[in-house]
């Protein structure tokens, strides 16, 4: 996976590459609503019909990476350049992913993200002028308990569920284990009920991902990783403003980001999960993957005069 490398001395480069995600959102707006084949319920509504005024009260945005910032396991420019833009209007983005702190950082240095919040939540990477800060949720006694467990139910998920394979990224987790079920590998549904269940079975939170089922001891999650960080780089209490926050997800294992946020939006490719959503975003995009996340931004800004 790679991204492009970002600086605001580019801004016309950058203007144009946004600008060209926002002619796109607005050739495809009279799209059905649907994807793939896979109907959009009518309780998620089109992004198109957001508020402006609301839009305007916004104050940040919170996203999933893969298959939200990414397309085809690349952060686009466009993408890049609608994260500079957000940040220029003082809309801070923080990503939030089940991805490891190994593959995170190259992502955190190289993009205008405030900060990194991975692991679901065990790890964060933070600016800290030109470098980047890594801390952790846990202690460092509590993560060399937990690695042991990590490793003995890895190796059972592998022997017990046919085709499970750990994730190509699993050199660089720290507080979690990842079976790939969708990036590199394929299981089918039964596969991976297995594999959560195992999991569960031995005391571990577990969620699926587009790509990955993830599993961790501990009571951190996504959100708990996101109202720590907006906390602790931004000064900001979360739970006392989350109307005013926005989500970017496209998966079931946001939908508990969905939940807690009114202003939560899924790129047009959550469809794909239409079968196993139990609560689908408030909104939907037109566009999806990277694009979808370009023609959220182009409406935040629109909707601050930018």
């Amino acid at each position: 996976m790679g991204c492009q490398a970002w600086d605001e001395g580019r801004g016309p480069a950058l203007q144009r590459s946004l600008d060209s995600g926002a002619i796109l959102a607005r050739r495809v707006c009279t799209r059905p609503r649907s994807y793939h084949g896979r109907v959009i319920p009518p309780s998620a509504l089109p992004w198109s019909s957001a508020d402006p005024k609301r839009l305007a009260g916004i104050v940040g945005v919170l996203t999933d990476i893969d298959d939200t910032l990414t397309t085809e396991g690349a952060i686009p420019m466009g993408v890049v350049a609608a994260i500079a833009a957000l940040r220029k209007a003082g809309l801070p983005t923080i990503a939030v992913t089940g991805r490891p702190m190994g593959w995170s950082e190259p992502i955190a240095r190289a993009t205008p993200l405030a900060a990194v919040v991975a692991e679901n939540g065990g790890v964060a990477l933070i600016h800290d002028g030109d470098d980047v800060r890594i801390e952790f949720v846990d202690a460092d006694d509590v993560r060399a308990t937990n690695a042991a467990k990590l490793a003995r139910v890895a190796e059972r998920i592998v022997a017990e569920v046919p085709g499970a394979t750990l994730a190509r990224d699993s050199a660089g987790r720290a507080t979690d284990i990842a079976i790939d079920h969708g990036e590199f590998a394929h299981l089918c549904q039964a596969q991976i009920d297995a594999v959560v269940a195992l999991m569960r079975g031995a005391g571990m939170q577990a969620t699926v991902s587009s790509i990955h089922v993830n599993g961790w001891f501990g009571t951190h999650t996504k959100l708990t990783g996101a109202r720590w960080i907006v906390a602790r780089v931004l000064g900001r209490d979360l739970d006392a403003e989350r109307d005013r926050w926005l989500y970017v997800g496209d998966s079931t294992n946001d939908e508990p980001m969905f939940a807690a946020f009114p202003l939560s939006v899924g790129v047009a490719n959550i469809a794909d999960f239409a079968d196993r959503l139990q609560r689908w975003p408030a909104y939907v995009t037109q566009l999806d993957r990277g694009r979808g996340f370009v023609e959220i931004a182009e409406a935040l800004l629109a909707a601050r005069g930018r």
